[in-house]
């Protein structure tokens, strides 16, 4: 075992001679085995990396900027700045994040809506001139504290409104009287941003809705003066190269037809998942079991037994790295380590709950395992956001480590893109593991 260390604020594995990242689990399994059995989260840095590789193929007009609040973890924004993405912003703390890791102020946007004067101020301060605005009210704190901001208006689409209920955004009827607005108190207007989730369920209505709307915004801003240069389309990736592919065909002729690339417009969206949702991994231990009677209406397909259901307990649940259940968001069932089913062994109807016997602490309400003991580790994927704008399991506590982790291959794959230690990763030092 060989590495290097420079006061590293963390530490990445990087694995050689065949040795996989189920084998760094595996490894940091049994070294749990030997204390309290707790929890951790293992990130495979190596998947940004590819990740970056499958947007820069399919929409390699989309400028990346990544909203920090999907995931706030240092490596990852390391990774990523040196990587030349841009960032988006919610708060003076991300601003700051983002800053020390050497990212460029032009390449930042404060997005929050309603901001606090202190972060409009700490923007202005920091140079940071790209700031989104929704309302009229905001509008005139910008004015007042950051008269040089840039400014992209927030408008509302069909698809996000029918998600959220809420009124989020400027509609097209009230983007005159806000350009006006800003006309008039002499506040740059220089785009137009919007989002469109994941969940949409018509990518082309949705997108043909929006993208119409922003160009006569985009319309409007240029009547009154205004150098129209930035379209922000915002976020909506869930990570999947084929939702991504689907976004690509809905945007793509429409982007030719209002924003044609001799426009000069720069065209950036926001993949938040799309880069961190397949980077990080949990393990967790089963620390309790009761048999319960059964209450499903009817038997999932593959059952072996029409009697047995088991709860099981486990040291971490909503209240730590599952608190994106308590916003809607469903977990996907865990793999059970060291664990292959074989056809004839039975499953039985589980659900999994964290350790505080509160009703709302259910993290998985229903899926089949095989029956398992106290003791035994379950392997969560796709870990890598939160939906919260703070990832505690991601933080420095010790509570709950992280172990990042990098393939020989992608670590030169990522040297080859610009990732250097010696330069934008001179915090990272190297665990080199031989198999």
């Amino acid at each position: 075992m060989k590495g290097l260390t420079d006061k590293p604020s963390y530490i990445i594995e990087l694995l050689e001679g065949g040795v996989t990242l189920e084998d760094v689990i595996d490894g940091h399994i049994c070294e749990q085995a030997l204390v309290e059995k707790s929890a951790f989260v293992v990130g495979d840095l190596g998947a940004l990396m590819r990740q970056h590789v499958r947007w820069q193929s399919v929409v390699p007009r989309l400028q990346p900027y990544y909203p920090v609040k999907s995931n706030s973890s240092p490596a990852v924004i390391e990774v990523l700045a040196s990587l030349g993405l841009g960032f988006v912003c919610a708060n003076k703390a991300e601003v700051s994040l983002v800053l020390e890791h050497g990212v460029p102020p032009e390449n930042i946007i404060l997005s929050s809506v309603c901001k606090q004067l202190a972060h409009i101020k700490h923007a202005a301060k920091n140079n940071i001139q790209h700031l989104v605005c929704e309302n009229e009210a905001e509008l005139s704190k910008i004015s007042r504290l950051h008269p040089n901001a840039k400014l992209l208006l927030q408008l509302t689409t069909e698809a996000h409104a029918a998600e959220t209920s809420m009124v989020f955004g400027s509609s097209l009827k009230s983007c005159r009287h806000l350009l006006e607005a800003a006309k008039e108190l002499g506040v740059q207007v220089v785009g137009v941003t919007f989002h469109i989730p994941s969940s949409c369920q018509d990518l082309q209505q949705a997108y043909t809705h929006a993208l119409s709307d922003a160009r006569c915004v985009f319309d409007m801003g240029m009547d009154l003066g205004f150098n129209m240069n930035i379209l922000d389309i915002g976020g909506g990736f869930t990570g999947s190269e084929f939702q991504l592919k689907q976004v690509e065909s809905a945007v793509r002729p429409l982007l030719d037809a209002y924003f044609p690339q001799l426009s000069g417009v720069q065209v950036l969206a926001q993949p938040g998942s799309f880069y961190v949702a397949s980077t990080f991994s949990l393990a967790v231990s089963v620390i309790g079991k009761k048999v319960v009677p059964r209450h499903w209406d009817s038997l999932a397909q593959g059952e072996n037994n029409e009697d047995t259901e088991f709860l099981y307990y486990m040291n971490e649940g909503v209240y730590g790295p599952f608190s994106r259940k308590l916003l809607g968001n469903s977990i996907a069932a865990p793999s059970v380590h060291k664990h292959v089913l074989c056809a004839e062994e039975a499953v039985y109807p589980s659900s999994l709950w964290g350790p505080t016997l509160d009703q709302l602490d259910q993290v998985v309400e229903r899926c089949l395992l095989p029956e398992l003991s106290v003791g035994d580790w379950l392997l969560f994927s796709n870990m890598g956001v939160s939906g919260l704008e703070e990832f505690s399991c991601l933080s420095s506590s010790p509570q709950l480590p992280v172990y990042y982790t990098v393939s020989t291959s992608d670590w030169y794959e990522m040297q080859d893109a610009g990732v250097a230690l010696d330069s934008a990763m001179k915090n990272f030092s190297m665990l080199q593991y031989s198999a």
